[in-house]
């Protein structure tokens, strides 16, 4: 059995862990900060059904995770806290585990993956006039992919203020919103009106002055098209992950063979006296 050998903790471990835990940290914190001011101050009586669906409320879940997994690794690698360090690499490691597992079930479940986006999009389009920020994600998704609804420009009957129910009273009736337009690339003026009506036209009517196809196909297409893309932000929010599981464990060794070291000295200068 070899003896313990005088080793002390790396400082560049040390303190590259700590440093690399605390930019995360200070984002951790402005993703919170932002979260909640975009739901108190700018619509603080706004309700979303849906909590995946309100994209303030993501911030904050998604700040308060990261919050809690670096504030451990940051008091961690600061106090040489083993306790401290191996929460935060098991914080880690299950993150990674998950983002794995939601990649795999998603390629080999893609039906179901598919019904699921379908339903996230059918309650994002029934809150669209609930929540601000909703709204605009939704005109954002619709402009970029050059989409409308989510399996087609008729989904949009299931808003209450886009529904063509005789009973439905609103402006919008049966219409579409203003993103769903063939908007002229010379137009300097957004006309918000461009969709009035639009559901009770057909397809091959309605197609030559709004988009007629869903947001679903089209963001699938889009990834079909980007997979080197996706692959790469993938990677880039991996790699961070992986640096300071590394990082940490790394830390732990060091600290434990420290431990074992002053143990061991102890014991033997006992036995010596």
């Amino acid at each position: 059995m070899s003896l313990p050998r005088e080793r002390g903790v790396n400082p560049l471990v040390k303190y590259l862990l700590f440093f690399f835990n605390f930019l995360f940290w200070v984002i951790s914190v402005t993703l919170v900060a932002v979260g909640i001011y975009a739901r108190v101050f700018k619509h603080a009586e706004a309700a979303v059904a849906c909590f995946a669906m309100d994209p303030a409320l993501l911030l904050v879940a998604i700040g308060v995770l990261v919050f809690f997994i670096t504030f451990c690794g940051c008091v961690g690698s600061l106090r040489e806290n083993i306790c401290l360090l191996q929460t935060f690499s098991f914080c880690l490691a299950l993150l990674l585990l998950l983002q794995l597992a939601v990649g795999i079930l998603g390629f080999v479940f893609s039906e179901k993956a598919r019904e699921k986006m379908n339903d996230m999009v059918s309650n994002a389009i029934v809150h669209y006039r609930d929540d601000l920020d909703l709204q605009n994600l939704i005109d954002f998704g619709q402009t970029e992919f050059s989409c409308c609804g989510g399996v087609s420009y008729k989904d949009w009957s299931q808003n209450m203020y886009f529904n063509c129910s005789p009973q439905n009273p609103s402006r919008e009736f049966c219409s579409v919103p203003y993103s769903c337009c063939r908007q002229p690339e010379d137009q300097s003026v957004i006309n918000t009106m461009c969709g009035q009506m639009a559901q009770m036209l057909s397809y091959t009517t309605a197609d030559e002055f709004i988009h007629t196809s869903g947001c679903i196909d089209s963001l699938v297409d889009w990834m079909h098209s980007n997979l080197l893309l996706i692959g790469a932000v993938a990677l880039g929010l991996t790699l961070p992950q992986l640096i300071g599981l590394l990082l940490s464990q790394m830390l732990v060794r060091q600290l434990k063979d420290q431990i074992r070291f002053l143990s061991y000295n102890q014991r033997h200068q006992t036995d010596y006296w």
